[in-house]
């Protein structure tokens, strides 16, 4: 009977990458529906999924080790290859007490940051050989891949050993100038701060890190920062001032000062980006870019995060760009509608100003 679901999820898998989705979702009493351009469309000529047959998918892409997790933790991550045709990165969770599955595309090609219509400051990036760089945004909204344009930019200019810290392995990087080893939470290190803790020992010089959960990731990463290694982290955070804050918040008091005064030396930029429905079809992404000039690190050593936003309006010469600034700028070239812009603005009254 297991060739029977597997067969079944083949179908599935097939029709998302044929008709490129960008997510599957099944769930036992619903029919199978996919994403398209942010836009869940039901699978209207599929039955209604019973719980039998998102049990059989389960055992038919989960391991031992996996099930067992899922059981304990009743949510697991995983990537899944299908026939060299695509991956998938996979959360396998329980709703109502049956199990539900949700599948996001991930391209073979790793795109550049041309082809993402990213600002072209963010090659900037690309140049450091020490300090942290952070990616923010909601999940989903393409942080993972503006990560692997940047790393595999590097890979094609410069001979360095990355190693990347991912759960699951998302983009899978062919090795061009540089050595890249990819090790995946669960299969090849236990958890992240394990995982980054034992990269001081294996001669990196630019760490991937796929998440920073708890302080101690976060601080042994800005440690990492400090003595000489380039990090390229995400955070789920809105923007750069916010996300400055909540690396500081997550420490006790007592700590906050020296953390402070650490970011403000290793901090070298905060890209923050959320994907939106593009006029036309398709999904574009508006961002925000901050540098860490001596200004902005001069706020965060003095704890005046919130004055950030001014750094940003007045340094567009340097690369700077606020949320609303490039959303002004879609709406003006038409590529996005003023609704779907003020709907995705942190302050619309800000760029209604901005857009008169």
């Amino acid at each position: 009977m297991m060739e029977n679901y597997e067969q079944k999820l083949f179908e599935f898998l097939e029709r998302a990458a044929r008709t490129n989705a960008s997510d599957l979702h099944l769930s036992a009493g619903g029919p199978p529906i996919l994403r398209f351009d942010g836009d869940l469309i039901e699978m209207k000529d599929e039955k209604i999924l019973n719980p039998q047959v998102t049990e059989g998918i389960k055992d038919a892409i989960l391991n031992d080790a996996q099930k067992e997790q899922l059981e304990t933790r009743k949510s697991v991550d995983l990537s899944y290859s299908y026939k060299n045709i695509a991956r998938f990165r996979v959360n396998v969770y329980y709703q109502f007490g049956t199990i539900a599955i949700a599948f996001r595309f991930i391209p073979a090609k790793v795109l550049t940051i041309e082809e993402l219509n990213l600002p072209t400051a963010l090659h900037k990036f690309t140049k450091y050989k020490q300090g942290l760089v952070l990616l923010t945004g909601p999940a989903g909204h393409g942080k993972s891949t503006t990560l692997a344009a940047l790393i595999d930019e590097i890979n094609k200019k410069r001979a360095e050993h990355i190693i990347t810290i991912e759960d699951p392995i998302e983009y899978i990087f062919s090795q061009d100038k540089a050595v890249i080893d990819q090790r995946e939470v669960g299969r090849d290190t236990p958890d992240f701060k394990t995982a980054l803790r034992d990269t001081f020992r294996q001669d990196p010089d630019i760490i991937m890190l796929g998440e920073m959960r708890d302080p101690e990731t976060i601080s042994t990463a800005i440690t990492a920062a400090e003595t000489g290694h380039l990090i390229l982290a995400t955070l789920h955070t809105n923007n750069a001032a916010q996300t400055i804050d909540r690396i500081i918040d997550s420490f006790p008091p007592n700590q906050q000062h020296q953390i402070r005064a650490q970011l403000a030396l290793t901090l070298v930029g905060v890209v923050s980006q959320r994907l939106l429905p593009q006029s036309g079809g398709g999904r574009i992404p508006a961002t925000e870019l901050l540098f860490a000039n001596s200004a902005v690190r001069n706020m965060i050593r003095e704890g005046k995060t919130h004055e950030i936003n001014l750094v940003l309006e007045t340094s567009i010469d340097e690369g700077m760009i606020s949320l609303n600034r490039h959303l002004g700028d879609l709406v003006k070239n038409g590529k996005i509608s003023m609704e779907i812009a003020e709907s995705y603005s942190l302050n619309p009254k800000e760029l209604k100003a901005l857009l008169k």
